[in-house]
């Protein structure tokens, strides 16, 4: 699992490896069961006692403030490579999708556990996503919008439920092995569609979009 570790031969140094090998695990832990894992199991896997997790995160939901920050820099930095890397950035991401799947189970987990996390999690995407697009546009691989916020939440959302909703449907949880597969099987089944969609267009013209922005936005 991608992981940003540092290691600099110090005591300082050392803490920082241990709170990344918390952190990963705690990532791996909760996108296969779910939340309402506890600190002990947590620090079990990653080879610690349940006090040096606190000592590092303060507290479960600080562990887990850890891991979103962690999770969504990552999908931002993979999103920016491929706005900004061109084709064979992009293809080579989906050539390798399985290596994103803890990634992708955390992120599922925190959407199905709702509440004021998953709130500011769903939050920092939307606002990543604007961001990488418009990197995106400025460097030509993106057309600029109307409305770079609202067509950056419509996406992450649109992201986001498609994945929510093929697991939901599926056996998706459980081993990172099993997620591997759903992955790379929702992700061949959508990719041509969904290029489609956003290099060609559905609509055979703007007829619909012209008489939106006529009759001011249906009330926007």
């Amino acid at each position: 699992m991608r992981s940003i570790g540092i290691s600099d031969g110090s005591a300082q140094g050392a803490g920082q490896l241990t709170a990344v090998r918390i952190r990963d695990a705690a990532i791996l832990r909760y996108g296969r069961d779910g939340f309402g894992v506890g600190l002990r199991a947590v620090a079990a896997d990653a080879g610690v006692t349940a006090g040096l997790v606190v000592h590092h995160f303060g507290s479960k939901d600080g562990l887990r403030k850890a891991c979103d920050d962690h999770v969504l820099t990552v999908i931002q930095s993979e999103k920016l490579k491929a706005t900004t890397g061109g084709p064979a950035v992009a293809l080579a991401q989906l050539a390798e999708i399985e290596e994103y799947a803890p990634m992708a189970m955390y992120s599922l987990r925190s959407l199905q556990a709702g509440g004021e996390l998953a709130a500011a999690f769903v939050e920092r995407m939307c606002r990543d996503a604007e961001e990488y697009l418009a990197v995106g546009v400025a460097s030509g691989m993106v057309r600029p919008s109307r409305d770079p916020a609202a067509r950056a939440r419509y996406l992450a959302m649109q992201a986001m439920g498609t994945l929510l909703l093929w697991f939901s449907t599926r056996s998706g949880f459980g081993e990172v092995d099993d997620f591997r597969k759903e992955l790379r099987a929702l992700s061949n089944e959508v990719t041509l569609p969904a290029l489609e969609l956003y290099c060609q267009g559905l609509f055979a013209d703007d007829t619909m979009l012209d008489a939106y922005l006529k009759d001011g936005g249906a009330a926007r």
